[in-house]
């Protein structure tokens, strides 16, 4: 490249301005980081080892969880349950859908039936439009699948994390939750089942409605978070996150004691892999055995759906998966537990492959 007219223009430099070359150049001494900068990239660091550290330990641990063989015996007590959806009280469903059903159920483990019929409006009524072809349904199932009961699955979302939803603190609420109930019951349905979310660790007025439920229904039932992973990881996660996702396994033991079946929905879990999702299912079967009487049915959540999404990947969260840390946990604590059993999550999402799954992992006898 030619040199511009201003370089050839100028004056050579002199002996004193040339830069000496060889052994006589001597290196431009290098600007020292700030400290400052140097406290924060050390701060990072340990921040991200704070984190970091202990996740890869949990996941280890959750990885060994999953090492082992189940007991003998640790398979379905006849007290399994399935989510149902909306179609089956709305009008959508027949008779040919209600035998096909009975058909699908017949020699599983399954008891109870959580059909859809809300959500709850947020003061906590619900009206009877929701659910006209209830009275049909449950007269259909009992004819045609005799000794399963069918319970009503009433939910809605909750503040304070959602605002604009339903306020448990206000008693009002409660009473029209509770009058709700009776109005379902009345319909015929044999209990109700009530997954109300996002409920915080520790939230008293729920323990409030749940004790007030108990005379207005026969069967009180209700779909629970997950137990914290590591202790108060709820607390940790609330503050980092704004949603606690988890209950402190003293506040589900709370609320285990407060009805009659507690399900727990031992899914989305932000678990990557089978394994990993597996051990993790098997530590939340142990730590909600340790808190649920042994009076209480206790269920565990199996996975019939198949999104992906921030904390639910399908080829981790898988049936097998599921079954195999159900059985682990259950041989690990309590192997010969009477009361307890898996709930399917839901009817409409699963494919053959679950159903299969299900059967042969869980159903089948030695």
């Amino acid at each position: 490249m030619e040199r511009s007219t201003e370089e050839e223009n100028s004056p050579a430099p002199t002996t004193e301005e040339t830069e000496p070359t060889g052994p006589e150049k001597r290196e431009k001494p290098k600007k020292s980081t700030k400290p400052w900068i140097r406290r924060t990239r050390r701060i990072a660091l340990a921040a991200v080892l704070l984190l970091l550290v202990p996740l890869l330990t949990a996941e280890t641990a959750l990885r060994i969880n999953y090492t082992g063989d189940p007991k003998a015996g640790t398979r379905t007590r006849d007290k399994d349950a399935l989510w149902l959806g909306h179609a089956w009280v709305d009008g959508r469903k027949t008779d040919a859908d209600v035998t096909a059903l009975a058909e699908r159920l017949a020699d599983t483990g399954i008891r109870d039936l959580y059909v859809h019929a809300g959500p709850l409006e947020h003061n906590g009524t619900l009206p009877k439009s929701a659910y006209p072809k209830a009275r049909w349904l449950i007269t259909a199932v009992h004819r045609k699948l005799p000794g399963v009961r069918v319970q009503a699955w009433l939910g809605d979302e909750i503040a304070p994390e959602k605002p604009d939803a339903m306020h448990l603190e206000r008693s009002a609420t409660r009473a029209a939750v509770v009058a709700s109930t009776r109005q379902v019951v009345a319909a015929g349905f044999d209990g109700v089942h009530f997954d109300l979310e996002p409920l915080h660790s520790g939230d008293r007025n729920y323990l409030a409605l749940l004790d007030a439920l108990r005379p207005a229904t026969p069967l009180l039932s209700v779909a629970a978070h997950q137990i914290d992973p590591l202790p108060a990881f709820h607390s940790f996660w609330g503050t980092v996150t704004g949603h606690p996702k988890w209950w402190s396994q003293e506040y589900f033991g709370q609320v285990a004691r407060r009805v009659d079946q507690i399900a727990v929905m031992s899914y989305d879990t932000m678990q990557p892999l089978e394994s990993l999702y597996g051990g993790y299912v098997a530590q939340q079967t142990s730590l909600a055995i340790e808190v649920t009487p042994a009076g209480t049915d206790l269920l565990m959540g199996l996975p019939f759906f198949h999104e992906n999404r921030f904390g639910h990947r399908a080829r981790a969260e898988t049936v097998p998966a599921a079954v195999r840390g159900v059985r682990l946990g259950l041989s690990r604590t309590d192997a010969d537990r009477a009361n307890f059993g898996v709930a399917l999550y839901v009817d409409f999402a699963a494919t053959e492959d679950d159903w299969t799954s299900y059967r042969k992992d869980w159903v089948r006898t030695p």
